[in-house]
């Protein structure tokens, strides 16, 4: 191919006519990207304005409920011992509050082994079953032995006793178990620890012994003098000269101490009670209160005397003197073990070192906390096998090991600790295990785990299971955890420690200006962006990109038209439009607060400005209660009628119950819980009922333990109650309500169902029903929910009570800030009208994209023909031009020739 320049044969300048004429032709390629920028520019105006609504909406957020109001301040003098929260149910008032303890987790603690992986008795198969409960009765602590005889004479030195690291007060003048207990209580401030000393008792074979009295007549025939002294009161005398059987006696000694005689009334004055007699030898002497009783026969250094205490008539006498001492028990205030020292603690009755337990107390299951098994064998008989399966067993108890970092051949430093999940009193734990194939339990295993609060505790107890205790204006009050609530209304308490503590609770004006000063400023925020992008400027002659675009010009009518409207369905309250707390729109366009006004609607009104701003649902029925709503929820007035109540499921035993019920070992039963069609495996379970004979209560209690103890049932939160009803017969009932409730029981093994139910049947839940404002709804389990379609659509009710038929009517209302949340809802999101605005623009600038592709593409033929045509004219110009060059040469050649 040649090479080519156009317009070189003619001198036709092709290259500059053509763009002068493409120049030309394509001017409607700006009028294409003018177009495409406009709408761009909308696009982008769009984004704006959802970027603003998107701030107004989430301004509002947090007005739309009632949680968004409470607005009562709860402010604590002392923020150490306690935290507080208030609801605006909270009474405006001044509180004294004094926390005497707060709830804590019971620990326990086990002997130390050498290692977590030894093997742990023979393996032989054994049921461990722990159950949660409350200790009564009784205390926690240590009992001592009796007090050393030399105490009586010379007391306790100094040093002899410490307690929790607490040297005791104690010297010469310490001779009793009153007086040391008086010392060690001087201290219990300081230690925790208080004393008890137990009733002082002379021998029981100090008189006699077998129905026989070893006290001989007195006989003072031989010239001496007798006298007989208990607790430093002179019960009997007699003078030289009187022969025995004439004076004092077994006899007269039980007559000298019966019935209102002095001698009885001077016992009674020192505190000493008699029982007994000395006639048939069982004469004793007792102090309640520990002091010591010393027992003196005095004979006078002449003469002789025969008989008295230990002596046969006839016997001489030579005076004799003993003295009957008592011994202390040791209290822990809070649960926690005591340590006892000291240089001499044997002769306070106490052995060195760290312990305690709970003495004289009773246990009690408690029903509503989680009970479960775990098995032991030959594959799991080790610490950390046991640590793993109460921990699977997820039943209120967690298992841990702890090394207590001793070392050495000896050395056992791994314990086991058990911890309650839950503080409170109710959590303490008790322990029971039993053999299987009615073998006994692995007796290492009942060493090691056995822990009952009223027998055998094998285990060491490190903390109490405590609940937190308080008093509110001197009320007494009490919580299973540091929180309590209740006890002021609309108030929750979070204590912290003890110590006593004012708390004020106050309209919190501050922060309901700051919420309503909030909607106003969002407000104005989105107001700003639409004038700025709809808006004309007079000065500039200029509008904003979206001017007289009907989204955003719907968009500002329809949030005025709902500011400006006032809220219905606000049952009895008085304020129903925003100018009534001092909300007004300006000239501009703009909200403006007027905060006196504000101001005198808290104090007036505090209770109705929630209704205001966010849905509020209010019924003359105190049993039906607003649970939530959906933006097609219209507000109103509505009546509400039901036709049935919600049922739980119920297993009802038909069978009396015996005054004792036997649980064979090895009992299994298969129990269904909530279970749904079709069935889900998770819903059935097996439980273990531990062996045993239980009273009616302690049946229930057991049952309902065992199967609230199932994991996947508790995890699924689906839980029974057990009671016995006044018939004796014992009725199962699932804690849910509705058709969803339901609770079957089979046979698996052991004692069978029928022996406690007898031939009792399950009865399955069902749901409330009834009708809101007339229109349909539907009910699961005692919540009722407005049919679709209808004005109550999405309208959630809870119906509790005992009644039906009509049950009063319930206002509903949507507030401003539900409202319009409502509404910028319906513009945002993938569905909105700006996302679909968004994408018509978006649509449109393809479309321009496309045309002006299109056009582009025509200009290029349009170039094509033009330097076509101007290169066909240049080639036939620059022929001509050769032509007339030839034709020039031949004419110049003629002319000379």
């Amino acid at each position: 191919m040649g090479i080519s320049s156009p317009g070189i044969g003619s001198n036709i300048p092709v290259d500059s006519i053509v763009s002068k004429l493409m120049a030309v032709e394509s001017a409607p390629l700006a009028d294409f990207d003018k177009k495409s920028a406009s709408y761009l520019a909308q696009v982008s105006a769009f984004g704006n304005l959802s970027g603003a609504l998107g701030s107004f909406q989430s301004a509002l957020s947090g007005l739309t409920s009632l949680s968004g109001f409470q607005t009562m301040s709860a402010t604590p003098g002392d923020t150490s011992i306690l935290t507080a929260t208030a609801t605006g149910t909270a009474i405006p008032g001044s509180y004294r509050i004094n926390v005497t303890q707060v709830a804590q987790a019971q620990t326990l603690a086990s002997g130390g082994y050498k290692t977590t992986t030894a093997a742990i008795g023979t393996g032989a198969k054994t049921t461990i079953n722990f159950s949660l409960g409350t200790v009564s009765g009784g205390s926690f602590g240590l009992t001592g032995t009796q007090l050393g005889a030399s105490l009586s004479t010379g007391g306790l030195t100094p040093g002899a006793l410490t307690i929790n690291n607490t040297a005791i007060a104690t010297d010469g003048t310490t001779r009793s178990a009153r007086l040391l207990a008086d010392a060690i209580n001087a201290k219990s401030t300081t230690t925790g620890v208080s004393a008890k000393a137990a009733a002082t008792v002379t021998s029981a074979t100090l008189f006699g012994s077998g129905g026989a009295s070893s006290f001989g007549d007195i006989d003072t025939s031989g010239g001496g003098t007798y006298s007989l002294s208990v607790g430093g009161v002179e019960i009997a005398t007699q003078a030289a000269g009187v022969a025995g059987g004439a004076g004092i006696t077994a006899a007269s000694l039980d007559a000298a101490l019966t019935g209102n005689t002095a001698v009885a009334r001077a016992l009674a004055d020192a505190n000493i009670t008699v029982s007994g007699s000395a006639a048939d030898g069982t004469l004793q002497f007792t102090n309640a209160d520990g002091s010591n009783i010393a027992i003196a026969e005095a004979v006078s250094s002449t003469g002789t005397v025969t008989g008295g205490i230990g002596n046969a008539a006839g016997v001489a006498n030579i005076g004799s003197s003993t003295t009957a001492v008592s011994s202390i028990s040791l209290i822990s205030a809070d649960g926690s073990p005591i340590s006892v020292g000291g240089t001499n603690p044997a002769g306070a009755g106490f052995t060195a070192g760290v312990g305690g337990a709970y003495l004289g107390a009773s246990f009690t299951a408690d029903s509503t906390r989680t009970s479960g098994n775990i098995v032991i064998d030959s594959s799991n008989n080790t610490l950390a096998g046991i640590v793993a399966a109460i921990n699977k067993g997820n039943f209120g108890v967690t298992a841990s090991i702890v090394s207590d970092g001793s070392t050495g051949t000896n050395a056992t430093p791994n314990r086991l600790i058990l911890t309650s999940s839950a503080t409170g009193a109710s959590s303490t734990m008790k322990i029971t295990l039993s053999g299987s194939g009615g073998n006994p339990a692995d007796p290492a295993l009942e060493a090691l785990l056995a822990y009952d609060p009223a027998g055998t505790q094998n285990l060491s107890q490190k903390a109490a299971a405590a609940d937190t205790k308080a008093t509110v204006n001197g009320i007494d009050v009490t919580s299973s955890s540091a929180g309590i609530s209740g006890a002021i209304s609309g108030v929750t308490l979070s204590t912290l420690k003890t110590g006593s503590t004012t708390l004020t609770i106050a309209k919190d004006s501050t922060a309901l200006n700051s919420s309503v000063s909030g909607f106003v400023k969002a407000y104005n925020d989105l107001n700003s962006q639409i004038t700025q992008l709809s808006g004309y400027n007079p000065d500039t002659k200029t509008g904003g990109p979206l001017l007289g675009d009907s989204t955003i010009r719907n968009l500002s009518a329809s949030i005025r038209r709902e500011m400006s409207s006032s809220i219905t369905g606000l049952e009895g309250s008085k304020l129903t439009n925003l100018s009534q707390i001092g909300i007004s729109f300006q000239k501009d366009g703009t909200l403006t607060l007027d905060s006196s006004k504000l101001g005198k609607a808290i104090n007036d009104n505090y209770g109705d400005i929630a209704g205001l701003f966010a849905a509020v649902g209010r019924g003359t029925d105190p049993d039906v209660k607003f649970v939530s709503s959906t933006g097609k929820t219209q507000a109103g007035d509505y009546r509400v009628d039901i036709t049935q109540l919600a049922t739980q499921g119920t297993l009802q035993g038909t069978a009396v119950l015996p005054a004792e019920t036997t649980i064979d070992a090895d009992t299994t039963w298969t129990v269904t819980l909530n279970d749904t069609t079709p069935s889900n495996v998770n819903n059935t379970a097996t439980i273990t009922l531990p062996a045993g004979t239980y009273n009616p209560s302690q049946l229930a209690t057991m049952l309902q333990s065992s199967i609230n103890g199932v994991s996947a049932f508790s995890s699924a939160g689906a839980t029974v109650t057990a009671t016995v009803g006044d018939d004796g017969t014992l009725k199962l009932n699932s804690t849910r309500y509705g058709s969803k409730s339901n609770i079957h029981i089979n046979t698996a093994s052991g004692t069978s169902v029928a022996t406690v139910f007898g031939g009792g049947t399950s009865v399955d839940g069902k749901d409330v029903a009834g009708t809101i404002g007339g229109y349909t709804a539907t009910g699961d389990g005692q919540t009722l929910t407005g049919a679709a379609g209808a004005p109550i659509e999405g309208l959630k009710l809870t119906i509790t009570g005992d009644t039906t038929g009509s049950r009063g009517s319930f206002g509903f209302s949507q507030g401003y800030a539900y409202q319009l949340n409502t509404l910028a809802a319906g513009y945002l999101g993938g569905d909105g009208a700006i996302a679909s605005r968004t994408k018509g623009l978006n649509n449109t600038v393809k479309d321009i994209t496309k045309q002006k592709d299109a056009f582009s593409a025509r200009l290029t033929d349009i170039e094509a023909r033009y330097r076509a045509q101007y290169t066909a004219l240049d080639t036939s110009i620059a022929s001509m031009n050769t032509t007339a060059s030839f034709l020039t040469q031949q004419f110049a050649a003629m002319a000379k020739a």
